[in-house]
């Protein structure tokens, strides 16, 4: 059974940074390779909004929201997904999860203070 464990959210303040983790157990390294990875979040009241997402073979794409901001990056040894935010601002305030094909971390809270 496949499992996304999250970490790594927290309180900043505007302007700091956050590297949130995944890592995904249950699947072999190679079998973790051949999905598509991706990160959203969900503001209080709001809907889940995409943030960025990396495909098999493919760029990764960023929501204009976070692009030059986030990175999102993924260690096929570790079977792990990054995404390290930078220079972070209130409207960042959410959830965030991760998705592996159709798998779903539980989240985990960051909420930037002004």
């Amino acid at each position: 059974q496949v499992q996304l464990v999250e970490s790594g959210g927290g309180l900043v303040h505007v302007g700091e940074s956050l590297n949130l983790t995944c890592t995904c157990s249950g699947i072999s390294g190679f079998v973790f390779t051949q999905h598509r990875v991706g990160r959203y979040r969900r503001a209080p009241g709001k809907e889940r909004e995409w943030v960025a997402t990396n495909g098999i073979g493919s760029d990764t794409m960023y929501a204009a929201s976070v692009k030059g901001r986030f990175t999102l990056s993924r260690d096929n040894v570790r079977n792990t997904l990054y995404l390290q935010m930078n220079n972070l601002r209130p409207e960042d305030t959410a959830a965030y999860y991760c998705s592996l094909g159709t798998s779903w971390g539980q989240g985990t809270q960051v909420t930037v203070s002004a």
